[in-house]
């Protein structure tokens, strides 16, 4: 093959190719419904989310969903942040944790059952 060949075959293909735009990473973007993500204050954060739970009897999971961060970071929160410095709503918000995790296994069972009868 010559290379006038070469040249013509690698000018039919473009030279860059394009690719979809990358979605937002979930820290830029201020999910609609959510609280909001609040990097800074994380005493704030811990006071929004252990009165986010005691108000509506929530799971780790689904604050985390709520506030657009993870569970990890809301446990840590939680757990080891928010008895530092308001130990009264630590309190309160371990009571509600310790009610979600002796119900989890029931959770557990229920979502299972609906994974294989399918409803």
């Amino acid at each position: 093959m010559s290379r006038a060949f070469f040249a013509l075959y690698a000018l039919s293909f473009p030279l860059l190719k394009t690719y979809p735009a990358a979605a937002p990473h979930r820290m830029d973007q201020q999910e609609a419904g959510s609280e909001g993500v609040l990097k800074g204050n994380m005493e704030e954060r811990a006071e929004r989310l252990a009165l986010y739970i005691i108000e509506n009897r929530s799971t780790v999971r689904a604050a985390a969903q709520k506030f657009g961060i993870s569970k990890s970071t809301v446990h840590k929160d939680i757990s080891e942040r928010l008895p530092l410095f308001n130990r009264p709503l630590y309190i309160q918000v371990k009571e509600v944790l310790d009610i979600n995790k002796a119900q989890r296994h029931i959770r557990g069972g229920i979502a299972t059952r609906k994974k294989y009868r399918g409803g």
